[in-house]
């Protein structure tokens, strides 16, 4: 690991006015310094900032503090009661000490578990821009079948990020110049396209503060199915968040968003659209996967994904459903 200065913020403008990498729980980041994958001058330290509380809203929904652990956002009575699928997802998530330590904000930032990403002897364009790609002709069993570039077919890892996807949450952000913006996490993450180094849309200095939860939808039922090499401390082969509501014998409300398929939490409109009216059914969860799958490509180890993905889908929508 490399020398840097360290310090540490009395306050969110404090701290995107001091101009470093920050940290929390250290979870991933302290994994890459070691590695020498990231190099950062100066950190700054943002864990007894007062960002660490859930707050009922107005509208019934919840502000999470970027600062909450993950196992207490898990925990959260709250959470459980009218997020299911996000307390499903977090506690499938690493291990009991990580989720102890690992924080809201920092689990939407993690970086990719590509093994070429962590290998500094190996070529990687999220890494070292320009470098190649060498998860392309390499063992890419883990690597993405949706939203893939020339560049780079690394995977998201998260679990949290991807129940938020079929939460529709939203991120409060506060930039150096003292701007609040507030970004649905459908728009935070980026495609690799031709820069795959740039993963969001935050500008450089701009920090996490919170994240919103819209009002839960009533008769929603949740479900979070995450498929992968063995039981615990395990990233998804896929895995997949989904609400769906049934009325009169017809889906009413569908919310379907996936990890280990893609560069991101991959929700695509056009599945919960051609579900929308329907009667469950064999046929109709068919049509779904197939809307969901008809651009996916596989890049040899991962191309078991593809159908894969199709079989969650499925049994998801029927165990909602039927």
């Amino acid at each position: 690991m490399r020398a840097f200065d360290f310090a540490r913020a009395a306050s969110p403008q404090a701290a995107v006015a001091a101009g470093g990498r920050f940290i929390a729980g250290g979870t991933n980041l302290i994994d890459l310094m070691r590695l020498e994958v990231e190099t950062p001058d100066r950190l700054i330290d943002i864990s007894r900032l007062d960002l660490a509380e859930i707050e009922e809203r107005a509208d019934g929904g919840l502000t999470i503090g970027a600062l909450v652990p993950n196992s207490d956002l898990a925990a959260d009575r709250r959470v459980i009661e009218r997020y299911e699928v996000l307390s499903r997802a977090l506690l499938a998530g690493a291990s009991g000490q990580l989720r102890n330590k690992a924080t809201t904000g920092g689990n939407l930032l993690q970086r990719t578990r590509c093994y070429y990403f962590y290998d500094t002897a190996a070529c990687c364009n999220k890494r070292s821009p320009g470098a190649g790609c060498d998860a392309r002709g390499g063992f890419n069993r883990i690597h993405a079948v949706l939203g893939t570039s020339d560049d780079c077919i690394a995977t998201h890892p998260g679990d949290m990020p991807v129940a938020m996807q079929a939460l529709d949450a939203v991120i409060v952000t506060l930039a150096p110049s003292g701007e609040c913006r507030r970004l649905p996490i459908a728009d935070f993450y980026r495609l690799p396209g031709s820069t795959p180094q740039i993963e969001t849309v935050l500008e450089p200095g701009e920090l996490i503060t919170h994240v919103e939860l819209p009002p839960p939808v009533a008769g929603a039922l949740h479900l979070y199915r995450k498929v992968r090499d063995r039981a615990s401390y395990a990233f998804a082969l896929v895995s997949l968040a989904a609400l769906v509501k049934v009325t009169d014998g017809r889906i009413a409300y569908a919310a379907l968003a996936f990890g280990g398929l893609a560069p991101r939490p991959w929700r695509d409109p056009r599945v919960e659209a051609a579900l929308i009216g329907r009667e469950p059914s064999a046929e109709a969860f068919a049509a779904a996967a197939d809307i969901l799958l008809g651009e996916a490509r596989g890049s040899g180890h991962n191309d078991f994904k593809i159908p894969l993905a199709r079989r969650v889908l499925i049994a998801a929508l029927r165990d909602l459903t039927l």
